[in-house]
């Protein structure tokens, strides 16, 4: 039998992604999901535990029960436009959340953790190829709640030594190539599978916020990175844990970014559908553009991210699309 790995928020899009990649590696994943934002029947690659990070007490049980090596961290509230409404929310699920878990996982004797953060926590700077190294401004409670999260994930190294992988990443986008899971939110909020619905008559149009940004065709930019790439990354970044690795910092990304409207484009390309458009105002707390590297991931983890071209994300998004994600 292989090792346990907790990983919160597995039933969501990017943690069960992970959980069926870190089974195939030879781990056991224990979902843990509160089911807000996740799918029941997205957990089907271990056993799966109904907790919220706000209940000490409950995932004091689990850490008990299942007795993890590792906790890969996902679980987060993460809407721009709802951070930008309702910031205590923010801070309350993401901080006040993660520090249970941590203080939890100390608790528990556990002192390997993975957590998936945001390249939100640089903020709005353009033209820039972000890289670790670059200087943290986040503009939104979503970036400053994560920014916190890493600070603690230091604090706790430091008192306790909980060692720690942090990966920064912005868009992830496709599906699952065998099918078996994929993105599926309600309500949806993400650009690709809106662009998807609007092809295929679900919605009656993709709503483009803001077409006067200083870019190369007035839309944001964005880098993409594929959830299987992504999900890699972060099973590598366990690894790397167990093999001795100091704590570190990752960005995952392509360092090459695509405008809605060039997403938009090669959605055309690759579905051989129109997409109907309608324009609408820049929405508070986007940024203009955002790409990242990852040269520290290849050379220390050997990351190769193989699927993160924008045809390969959308093909294998609009397969899982057709397939009809999950029900409540």
């Amino acid at each position: 039998m292989g090792q346990h790995v907790l990983v919160t928020g597995g039933a969501g899009y990017i943690g069960a992604h992970a959980c069926k990649t870190l089974k195939a590696a030879g781990y056991i994943p224990v979902t843990f999901d509160n089911l807000a934002n996740g799918w029941r029947e997205a957990v089907r690659y271990g056993p799966f535990e109904q907790g919220d990070l706000s209940d000490r007490a409950r995932l004091e049980k689990v850490f008990s029960q299942w007795q993890p090596v590792a906790v890969m961290h996902f679980a987060a509230l993460s809407l721009v436009g709802d951070a930008m409404r309702d910031p205590g929310t923010y801070w309350r699920a993401n901080v006040l959340g993660s520090l249970n878990l941590i203080e939890a996982t100390v608790a528990a004797g556990c002192r390997n953790f993975v957590f998936s953060s945001t390249c939100a926590t640089y903020g709005d700077q353009d033209g820039v190829v972000l890289d670790e190294d670059t200087p943290q401004q986040p503009i939104n409670a979503y970036g400053k709640s994560k920014q916190a999260i890493e600070q603690m994930l230091g604090d706790f190294k430091t008192s306790h030594g909980l060692q720690s992988v942090v990966f920064r990443y912005f868009n992830v986008a496709g599906a699952d190539p065998d099918g078996e899971i994929g993105e599926f939110h309600q309500p949806e909020t993400h650009l690709i599978p809106l662009m998807l619905d609007a092809i295929d008559g679900k919605r009656p149009a993709l709503t483009v916020f803001g077409t006067d940004y200083p870019t190369r065709d007035g839309t944001c930019i964005r880098d993409y990175v594929h959830v299987m790439d992504l999900v890699d990354a972060h099973v590598r970044g366990l690894r790397w844990l167990e093999a001795g690795g100091a704590s570190q910092v990752f960005c995952l990304g392509t360092g090459k970014g695509f405008s809605v409207r060039e997403v938009i484009d090669q959605s055309r390309a690759v579905t051989n559908r129109e997409v109907p458009v309608i324009y609408g105002d820049r929405r508070a707390g986007d940024a203009v553009s955002l790409v990242c590297g990852s040269a520290r991931a290849v050379r220390e983890l050997g990351w190769q991210p193989t699927r993160s071209n924008m045809a390969t994300m959308i093909a294998d998004a609009w397969r899982w699309h057709q397939n009809g994600g999950f029900s409540k």
